[in-house]
């Protein structure tokens, strides 16, 4: 059958084309994409090209289809998986396999598999390690988001913490401890507080910085701090560009503990040192950001490392049972993942939204794949409703969820474009 998909042939060239997609193995499951949001590391892999450690050296006459943050149906199933798979099952991806010592990854490696197209087959290797999820949830975009937020769990499970009777790790952020996510009220961050404020080793305080006050005022309007004190958590955003002495006010905040946990969710050098600096005894800080620079580096103290227990360490991606999580917390509404997407386009907006996805302001760049529609921002969605009926329904479905998406506007666009999403 044919597909249309956004294929890279090698640094900054992606190419929305349609083409026929082989007849499936037995081993294999085709399926069809309903929703794909764009990750900042798919921008990483079009500016590095075949210098990604992901990438194919084969790439410009085999090309790869983009886009590893999707959800949609599943279609045919090889005999292999027939017992396991229906046609008509919705899904989730997990496509951080690590299949045999291989790097290869959906959405990165693969000829016939990514997020951005209308269909694409799953290799054996998918189902061989768990990773093609069933989705029990109403909306595709939540399942979509489900990737992404697993790699935020993945974070929060990482954290340990040490004592000094034994050599036991406690594992996760402290219980009843003071969290901080530093550059938080972007679309990851955002996610972070989300999970943070109804994580089971529960903390007694939140604190988000940023240097916008514009994405201050968002992320309170979203995630408001009165809604964390009903939970019995202590939730502060605070604009470190406005403080005269960023470490000693953000440690008086927290009555000079300092921080038990420190996520960094931004490739900062002075960012990185700032949180090492502000960390409590035995405090953990997790470098979340992924920087585009192999040789990034920043200082730590050493000294603290070695008397007050201090360690630094890094996450990257999330596994399996962070995104089984994920869909279920998305599922029963325990967590908002929605927070994260400010922009949502069709699959036509894709390549130019990929390749430009630093210098488009705003969070998650949702996108839907089997029709066109230019990305736009939620925030334009009442402007453009004035004389177009289309976005005034959106507009009116957003600002009745807090001005987020949500499955409402999802079935708002379906409907518009004549896209029946449990057809195969």
């Amino acid at each position: 059958m044919k597909t249309k998909a956004v294929r890279m042939y090698g640094t900054d060239d992606l190419r929305l084309e349609e083409f026929e997609l082989p007849q499936i193995k037995e081993d294999e499951i085709l399926v069809k994409i309903m929703s794909d949001s764009i990750c900042m590391s798919t921008y990483k892999l079009v500016k590095q090209g075949k210098k990604h450690k992901r990438a194919p050296q084969n790439m410009d006459t085999n090309p790869v289809i983009v886009g590893h943050e999707c959800s949609g149906l599943i279609v045919e199933v090889g005999n292999k998986w027939k017992g396991q798979f229906q046609p008509g099952q919705k899904f989730s991806l997990q496509p951080a396999l690590n299949y045999m010592g291989k790097l290869d990854s959906p959405g990165y490696s693969y000829e016939f598999c990514g997020g951005a197209c209308t269909y694409c087959i799953m290799p054996n290797e998918v189902m061989e390690l768990g990773c093609l999820l069933d989705y029990t949830g109403e909306s595709f975009f939540e399942a979509s988001l489900g990737e992404p937020m697993s790699c935020i769990i993945g974070g929060f499970h990482a954290n340990y913490h040490t004592n000094k009777r034994n050599y036991d790790h406690a594992m996760g952020t402290k219980v009843g401890g003071n969290i901080l996510i530093m550059g938080g009220c972007g679309p990851m961050g955002l996610g972070a507080v989300s999970y943070g404020l109804q994580f089971e080793n529960k903390p007694k305080m939140i604190v988000v910085t940023d240097i916008s006050d514009e994405r201050i005022a968002r992320a309170k309007e979203v995630i408001s701090e009165e809604s964390a004190l009903e939970r019995g958590i202590e939730l502060l955003y605070v604009n470190t560009a406005e403080m005269d002495d960023p470490i000693s006010e953000l440690t008086a905040i927290t009555g000079g503990h300092g921080y038990d946990d420190v996520f960094v969710y931004v490739p900062v050098k002075e960012v990185a040192e700032m949180g090492d600096k502000l960390l409590a005894f035995d405090g953990c800080m997790n470098f979340f950001a992924g920087p585009s620079d192999s040789r990034f580096k920043a200082e730590i103290n050493l000294y603290n490392c070695h008397y007050t227990s201090t360690h630094i360490m890094g996450t990257t991606g999330g596994n399996t049972d962070d995104l089984v999580e994920a869909n279920q917390l998305s599922a029963k509404g325990a967590i908002e993942a929605a927070v994260m997407v400010t922009h949502v386009g069709g699959i036509d907006s894709i390549a130019e939204a990929t390749k430009n996805l630093p210098s488009i302001p705003g969070g998650k760049k949702l996108t839907y794949t089997q029709f066109d529609m230019p990305l736009t921002a939620i925030d334009e969605f009442e402007e453009l409703g004035k004389t177009d009926p289309l976005f005034k329904k959106l507009s009116e479905s957003c600002k009745a969820h807090k001005g987020l998406w949500n499955g409402e506007a999802e079935k708002i666009l379906f409907d518009h474009f004549g896209i029946n999403p449990m057809e195969l």
